[in-house]
């Protein structure tokens, strides 16, 4: 999606996000979201924002269908 996110948690499910730089868990301190927000902005002047897709390429259902056409039952 192209869309960094800052989760005001300690913890998150989605750690793989946090491993590839497209999360950052804050907490809820004002001084650490603010600075999170802050280095966001920065490195989207940059474009330097964007990490891996790490859920595909949004076309798993054409991909299976494709393949369960070839198969032979």
């Amino acid at each position: 999606m192209k869309t960094r996110c800052i989760t005001l948690r300690d913890t998150t499910e989605w750690v793989e996000t946090v491993r590839v730089g497209t999360n950052t868990l804050v907490g809820a301190d004002k001084d650490a979201i603010l600075k999170e927000a802050n280095r966001i902005i920065g490195a989207e002047r940059e474009d330097n924002l964007f990490a891996e897709n790490l859920f595909g390429d949004g076309r798993a259902a054409k991909k299976i269908i494709q393949h369960i056409k070839k198969t032979e039952f």
